[in-house]
């Protein structure tokens, strides 16, 4: 399967994500990706201070989904959509799973919060895993990934051969320019993709904004442990790379004898 992983810079506004959304989506299916991922609450963007991300009301966002929906269609390309989202009177931060022609699988809804998020979503309730093209595949959401492995192994020991990472780590007002990936100088936060990748023996594939001062690069890590490829820090664009499931065969995620620890 050859997916892609959007970079986007962080949004003005609803109407400018949609417009990298569709930049991004239609780079992807130009280089025949099948599937493309964008960052965490890419709409309306992640409630950072710096950039005054007002709330979004719930017909914006459902009137987002439906633009993003028939941007799938044109293109032909399924599409991973982070979003903030109201369901029964919750708001949550969730990852949409739209089709390449335009029907929506569901969306996967962060049930492992960031302690800083508590007073701004309520966390999801249940996992799920999704299909494509006859791929199955997990979505764990930025800290969820990090620091929370059991949720990537949910998915492997279901049949995921990939799970996909949308966060958001980085500033455009301060901090420090990574130089090479995965450096000893560098955050945590690439280390932790090998980590999720090698334990499971799954692909591992994180997307993240263009930011100033990442945290770390978008990025694609093999079953192996092998970052595969990323985009260059701090630049805007798509990474597209072409996966040989058959190395994704989960069996180090399925051999854990979860029996002994409940």
């Amino acid at each position: 399967m050859k997916i892609a992983l959007a970079t986007p810079s962080f949004p003005k506004s609803i109407a400018d994500g949609l417009q990298w959304l569709e930049k991004l989506a239609s780079e992807a299916a130009i280089q025949k990706a099948e599937i493309v991922c964008f960052p965490e609450s890419f709409i309306p963007g992640y409630p950072y201070p710096e950039f005054n991300v007002e709330k979004a009301t719930a017909r914006q966002l459902e009137t987002a989904l439906s633009t993003a929906r028939q941007i799938a269609a044109t293109y032909q390309i399924a599409i991973i959509l982070p979003m903030d989202w109201y369901a029964d009177e919750s708001y949550l931060n969730v990852a949409w799973v739209i089709s390449a022609n335009g029907e929506l699988q569901g969306y996967q809804a962060k049930t492992q919060l960031d302690p800083s998020e508590d007073d701004i979503w309520r966390p999801g309730t249940e996992r799920k895993l999704f299909e494509i093209n006859g791929v199955k595949f997990g979505i764990v959401i930025c800290h969820e990934g990090f620091r929370y492995p059991e949720l990537v192994r949910w998915a492997a020991v279901r049949g995921a051969q990939i799970v996909f990472h949308p966060h958001c780590a980085g500033s455009d007002e301060e901090g420090n320019s990574p130089i090479e990936w995965g450096s000893m100088a560098n955050p945590y936060y690439e280390k932790a993709m090998l980590m999720r990748s090698i334990e499971n023996t799954i692909y591992f594939a994180s997307t993240n904004y263009s930011f100033q001062y990442p945290d770390s690069a978008t990025s694609v890590i093999s079953p192996s442990g092998e970052c595969l490829a990323f985009q260059p820090y701090g630049e805007p664009g798509i990474l597209v790379a072409d996966l040989d499931l058959a190395q994704a065969t989960g069996l180090l995620a399925n051999r854990f004898k979860g029996d002994l620890y409940r």
